[in-house]
């Protein structure tokens, strides 16, 4: 992977904040990593996280994500693309991907930089263009009205203001009729005043305190050597698997089908947590070692794509409980965590709008009830979710990860043989019994789903602009679940998503002990840590479900009085 050549020149130039705009404005996808400006666009077809969540970090100081999530010698292979310098602590842009506007650089004042000095830095590049997408409802770039809500501020355009945002740069203007939207503007008011007033004010005085003991803390773990893998933890989780297996394997020669598929589910349920581990390179921290540990077991053995994940993944934890952009709380028609999702908002992942469509709007009403019923089925979604991935190419196609759709692909084939040909068809001899064992080796890993989903579709859904620091959006948005020491093996890890989401290449089983210096950081820095025990962070769940539910409901009843033209208008 060569660097551009014509960036060299620009390497230790300090380029100013308008500078960095017009670069933007043209499509350059510039991100801050520790001081410097590196300009990825080629990059992007070579990251094998994918390119959308570096698209996320376009115009932004990612310092905090790019060590949360990637080795030195990744981090030193960034610093290739550098352009330029920054001085002095930068003010985030909202990323183009989020509906940033940016001005060119004709468009700037004249005591801004020359057109020539910003197309010296265009030359040789042809990447496209961006466009910029419809901004978010509450912290929208262009000031525009939105029913009863807008901005009193302008875009990213406004070089001299803050980027932090709060109610005070919000007024309140008269309804122009009892709509289905103003009423949505005024809930999600009533959630951002909310988090204003439960969390850290967004001044950037407070937030750099926060990210300076933020770095304080991995400090801490570092020296205390919670980012060593415990290998012997490891050689106990293969005992275990490997129990699961020959007691499923046994129970199948034995005739005993329903019996054999438990065990074969309990073993899928476990093995996604070593996936997960490797994912994010916390069992060898090599790339391509835990890039193949992660192939084989989800590909191989559990018939899932782990790149597909790990592209999914990463942006969720880029932007975590983000209506518009994290794939992890878009589940339309059946799941909607937030009353934002009535919008018909247009996702950033998936490329599409969320319809609030008669489907929708009759799942949703039941959605509290429907919640485990859907989850026990979850994992025939992911094969989909997985095909799509390596069939239409959706992975790098360039540098160190090109070859790992091939890899994947003949794991795919692999699976389907062994399960499918192998197990099914030719060990089980009827249709029926077929049937059972299929249904019930998925269904017994329902546990994983609801793990996964139970650490955020609780908590906070709001967008608190570019100003909030990253530690403390992760810990808005993520709890924790109490458990017994002993029942660690049973959530492998997940039931630490808070301090998982601080510090993502942090080995699972060191997590506990992670947790209590995370415990004590955010005392230090007055951030909510939120923990329940497993019973009680379900109900919260259902709780809120059905709080949206009733929200729908009320919804789908207006729309029938309302007639189909008022519904339009409501819009």
């Amino acid at each position: 992977m060569a660097a551009p050549q014509h960036t060299s020149r620009y390497r230790d130039a300090v380029l100013s904040r308008t500078h960095v705009e017009a670069l933007i404005a043209a499509g350059r996808k510039i991100v801050i990593v520790d001081g410097r400006v590196l300009k990825t666009d080629a990059w992007l077809p070579f990251h094998p996280g994918g390119d959308k969540a570096i698209l996320h970090m376009v115009g932004r100081d990612a310092t905090n994500e790019v060590k949360a999530f990637h080795s030195t010698e990744t981090q030193q292979l960034m610093f290739k693309y550098q352009i330029g310098t920054i001085e002095g602590q930068w003010r985030d842009f909202v990323p183009p991907i989020q509906g940033g506007v940016f001005r060119k650089a004709e468009e700037q004042k004249p005591e801004q930089p020359r057109v020539e000095d910003v197309q010296d830095d265009l030359q040789d590049d042809s990447s496209e263009q961006g466009s910029s997408q419809q901004p978010s409802p509450l912290f929208d770039p262009a000031e525009r009205p939105l029913s009863s809500l807008r901005r009193r501020r302008g875009s990213n355009a406004g070089a001299s203001d803050s980027s932090a945002t709060s109610l005070s740069d919000l007024e309140l203007e008269e309804p122009t009729l009892p709509s289905k939207a103003s009423t949505g503007d005024d809930r999600t008011l009533q959630e951002l005043q909310h988090d204003l007033e439960k969390y850290p004010s967004l001044d950037p005085a407070t937030q750099t305190e926060i990210i300076e003991k933020y770095k304080q803390l991995d400090a801490r773990i570092r020296a205390e050597g919670l980012y060593n893998c415990n290998y012997t933890a490891y050689a106990i989780e293969a005992l275990r698997y490997t129990a699961l297996a020959l007691l499923s394997y046994y129970c199948l020669h034995k005739g005993w089908y329903a019996l054999s598929a438990v065990f074969l589910g309990m073993l899928w349920q476990q093995l996604v947590f070593t996936v997960h581990d490797a994912g994010h390179m916390g069992i060898t921290h090599d790339f391509q070692t835990d890039s193949c540990i992660g192939i084989f077991i989800a590909d191989f053995l559990g018939g899932l794509s782990c790149c597909w994940w790990k592209r999914n993944h990463n942006v969720h934890h880029i932007v975590t409980n983000s209506a518009e952009h994290d794939p992890d709380i878009q589940h339309m028609p059946f799941f909607a965590v937030s009353h934002r999702f009535f919008d018909g908002l247009r996702s950033t992942y998936y490329d599409r709008v969320m319809t609030f469509d008669p489907v929708a709007k009759f799942m949703l009403q039941y959605q509290h009830y429907m919640y485990y019923p859907i989850l026990t089925f979850g994992r025939f979604n992911l094969y989909v979710l997985s095909w799509q991935y390596i069939i239409l190419g959706q992975g790098p196609r360039k540098g160190i990860a090109w070859w790992h759709r091939y890899l994947e692909a003949v794991g795919q084939v692999f699976f389907w043989y062994w399960f499918g040909y192998l197990t099914v068809y030719k060990s089980i001899p009827t249709g029926w019994d077929r049937f059972v064992f299929v249904m019930i080796s998925h269904m017994v890993t329902m546990p994983v789903h609801v793990q996964i989903t139970l650490s955020h579709f609780a908590m906070s859904t709001s967008d608190l602009g570019v100003a909030e620091s990253f530690p403390q959006r992760m810990l808005r948005t993520t709890m924790d679940v109490d458990c017994p020491e002993w029942l660690d093996f049973f959530h492998g890890g997940l039931q630490f998503q808070a301090v998982h989401h601080l510090f993502p290449r942090i080995p699972r089983h060191n997590l506990r002990r992670c947790q209590k210096l995370a415990m004590e950081f955010c005392q230090d820095v007055g951030i909510p840590y939120a923990v329940y025990g497993f019973a009680e962070g379900n109900g919260k769940v259902i709780g809120h479900l059905g709080e949206v539910a009733k929200q729908a409901r009320m919804m789908a009843e207006c729309g029938k009085s309302m007639g189909p033209q008022d519904v339009f208008e409501a819009h």
